[in-house]
């Protein structure tokens, strides 16, 4: 039976690119081999058929030769052999049960990922929070967004990536782009930018180095790695003393100017110049270029978020916005340009450690109760906020004896990685859902072969809060199944027979169920709407129902396709902040739920939304047409202010001194991606980026008698790295650039610091100490 959404095998079937968060719409046609062939899809809006390298040779990994079919076991002579699946999924549930057993519910880990799908993620939460009975889950995501989602949440109530669409770039007047080179990160989205230069306005890029991006700007500020703060701040200081304040739009819609004015006022310009190196007449050009016109944006990537004051940059950057009324109004705004391909609605339906779906927090108690009447469990059983991820990593063989991980690699992914191996290395138990052989998954006990974006259907919210829907291709091989079968495989030896359906379908329609009357509420959304309107904005509540447990009213419901006032939940939740330490252990374990309630049909009246339509039909009343555009009636707070948060500038957690004297940062290269797990194993990729490299400059390398290709090692207070040396005069002088994407001994991630954000517990990716050192051929 055909579901819907979903299309035959015969035509092409129209989804959306396995990568980056733009979600660039493609077309898939069946070819030999049991792989497919993409082609343009013109009609979606975002990329309008663009498409870059690692969409386009994104079929490579289907074939049978890069991924794996098979589940494999660890054998008594320590090697990963092929089983098959209940052996697998029985060996998994076995040591689940021994663990927690042994050393309790909080014992037993789940680590999961940006890239899955809403109902994967929805049903991961799920499974940690009432099967497994842990609080301990975290995702990859916080590695990404969670700065930038804990100052949008401080100031203006809600986190969405992007509060506008990206089609209102090229009309506004002046972009700032902190930290981000979309050039190579996301390509179709540079026509964005090229677009609002055609148009007749500015783009500021601020980078330490002179990537593909700053080439396109019309002013590059170039400030020393760590120091986004102290340049933003500096820049509302001119803001302040060149008379620029919109004092009318400041007395109306914020709070806590006074303050916030105040720490901008101990930040003057040559100050400011000492410790960015940013020159003071470049500041103020910048401040000219962005209060000239009448439209400005400021937009942050992991430049400034990946830091140990993340939080308090992106909110530098935020008040910069709202001193000069760039915020809630139309072709205005601050926005994060989110990276993973689900990172957006990764991070919004419970796969976070402090989270429950639809945005809502785990300690509040009208979502507990909302969200336990649609599982169809007690509230009280539902665990605490658990450890953010680096903290969870971090106490595996320890705290954490079992892991199960899902969708992430960590031993390349995460900071300090040859400590993170090493507590990988030490666990009692793994288990690894992944489509190919990671560097984490060969250290697993347990192996699962899972389906990819072509051979499963799913939805997934870009970096524009649009909710989206990726259609099956074609059919796994032999031997894989889906993350959402996993799911329910498990939970059935867990004794959880019912509340984990294998359909996607099913599983979203629970999802919005669970999310009506949240913050990211998705009750108004099913899979026909996805596929009739090329995705849906939320929030969008379902029309003509209450406002789900009565905590979180819904936005008001603007014409689709204008800038129209929004009215956003009026609650304030607390910024991305889980508890770094474990739950009281004597918190009960959920038990076994009812099976004839662990997956109702209609929650608790007094709690949960209404009962919504079957898929494919429609609400009584006019459906709510999304929220393309918010806060250009009132902020997402209780009284619909934004709020300005006084910051002050602090160095990084690590400064060069004598035995380290030089600066890192790390990125990403245009043709691989994040960890490389799927684009190392595509060989077009791979021919044109074949390894890492130490990125320096001219006088570096003089100094270090080095030449261009010549091995270099950067060595950290955590490791040591090597890889050859790309000479450039883009990059400081006092700084050195290596990408992420390799594991080996040119891994980056060895030398990074785990030092974490209070508010976000982001670890500093984007600054440490280290030296430089030739390496003999």
């Amino acid at each position: 039976m055909q579901r819907t959404g979903e299309r035959t095998a015969a035509a092409p079937v129209p989804t959306h690119c396995p990568y980056c968060a733009l979600q660039c719409g493609m077309n898939l046609t069946p070819a030999d081999g049991g792989t497919v062939e993409v082609s343009e899809r013109a009609d979606f809006p975002v990329n309008r058929g663009a498409l870059c390298g690692k969409g386009r040779t994104a079929p490579a990994v289907l074939a049978s030769g890069a991924r794996l079919t098979s589940p494999l076991v660890r054998s008594d002579d320590g090697a990963l052999v092929p089983a098959g699946w209940d052996e697998a999924l029985d060996r998994i549930a076995r040591n689940l049960v021994r663990t927690r057993a042994e050393y309790g519910a909080d014992a037993l880990g789940v680590f999961g990922g940006g890239g899955l799908t809403n109902e994967k993620a929805y049903a991961l939460g799920k499974f940690a929070r009432m099967v497994l009975g842990t609080s301990q889950i975290d995702y990859n995501g916080r590695f990404c967004m969670s700065s930038a989602a804990a100052a949008g949440t401080r100031a203006f109530g809600l986190d969405r990536g992007l509060p506008f669409p990206l089609e209102d770039i090229p009309r506004t007047g002046c972009v700032i782009l902190v930290g981000s080179n979309p050039a190579e990160t996301m390509p179709p989205s540079l026509r964005y930018f090229s677009e609002l230069r055609e148009n007749g306005g500015t783009l500021i890029v601020v980078d330490p180095r002179r990537t593909r991006t700053a080439e396109q700007a019309d002013l590059h500020l170039a400030p020393r790695p760590g120091t986004d703060l102290a340049l933003a701040l500096g820049l509302l200081h001119l803001v302040v003393a060149e008379s620029r304040v919109d004092e009318a739009y400041v007395e109306e819609r914020t709070a806590g100017w006074e303050e916030a004015r105040a720490a901008a006022m101990a930040h003057w310009p040559e100050y400011v110049e000492r410790i960015t190196g940013v020159p003071v007449p470049e500041l103020r050009e910048a401040v000219r270029l962005f209060c000239a016109p009448d439209a400005a944006m400021v937009l942050t990537a992991r430049g400034p978020e990946q830091q140990a004051k993340g939080t308090d940059t992106v909110g530098a950057w935020i008040n910069l916005c709202l001193a000069t009324g760039r915020a809630g109004r139309p072709r205005s705004g601050y926005g994060c340009l989110t990276g993973q391909g689900n990172g957006q609605g990764g991070r919004e339906h419970g796969q976070k450690a402090d989270q429950l779906p639809g945005y809502r927090k785990l300690t509040d108690p009208a979502a507990r109760r909302h969200v336990a009447g649609v599982w169809g469990v007690d509230p009280d059983s539902l665990p605490g906020p658990g450890r953010s991820a680096y903290e969870l990593l971090d106490a595996l063989g320890t705290d954490i004896r079992s892991l199960l991980v899902m969708g992430s690699n960590p031993v390349v992914s995460a900071p300090r990685a040859a400590h993170v191996e090493g507590r990988l290395r030490s666990l009692d138990f793994l288990a690894v859902c992944d489509v190919v052989l990671s560097e984490t998954a060969e250290l697993a006990d347990v192996v699962l072969p899972v389906t990819q974006w072509a051979e499963e259907t799913g939805t997934t919210t870009s970096l524009e809060g649009r909710v989206l829907l990726r259609r099956r291709a074609i059919t796994p091989p032999d031997g894989v199944r889906g993350d959402l079968e996993v799911l329910h495989g498990l939970a059935a030896r867990l004794g959880v027979a019912k509340g984990f359906p294998t359909e996607p379908e099913e599983v979203f329609e629970e999802l919005r169920r669970a999310s009506a009357g949240g913050p990211a509420d998705y009750s108004g959304i099913d899979y026909g709407r996805l596929a009739e309107e090329n995705g849906v904005f939320w929030p969008c509540p379902a029309t003509g129902a209450g406002a789900g447990d009565g905590s979180v009213p819904h936005p008001g419901t603007p014409h689709p396709g204008t800038p129209d006032p929004d009215t956003p939940h009026p609650g304030t939740p607390d910024p991305d902040t889980p508890h770094p330490g474990t739950p009281d252990p004597d918190t009960p374990h959920p038990g076994t739920p009812d099976p004839d309630t662990a997956h109702p049909e209609t929650p608790d009246p007094d709690t949960a939304h209404p009962e919504i339509s079957n898929p494919g039909t429609r609400h009584p009343g006019t459906p709510h047409p999304g929220t393309p555009r918010l806060f250009l009636d009132r902020f997402a707070t209780d009284d619909g202010r934004a709020r300005f948060v006084p910051v002050a500038h602090r160095p990084s957690a690590e400064e060069p001194d004598a035995e380290y004297p030089v600066l890192l940062t790390t990125g990403r290269v245009v043709a691989q991606y994040q960890s490389g797990a799927q684009t190392r194993r595509v060989p077009e990729l791979n021919a044109a980026a074949p390894g890492p490299f130490v990125e320096l400059h001219p006088r570096l390398a003089a100094r270090l008698g080095a030449a261009e290709g010549d091995p270099l090692a950067v060595v950290s207070r955590r490791g040591r790295a090597v890889a050859p040396a790309r000479i450039t005069t883009g990059i400081r002088p006092d700084t050195v650039f290596m990408p992420f994407h390799w594991p080996g001994e040119g891994r980056a991630n060895t030398l990074t610091n785990p030092a974490l954000d209070p508010t976000s517990r982001m670890p500093e990716f984007k600054v440490c100490a280290v030296r430089v050192e030739t390496v003999p051929r």
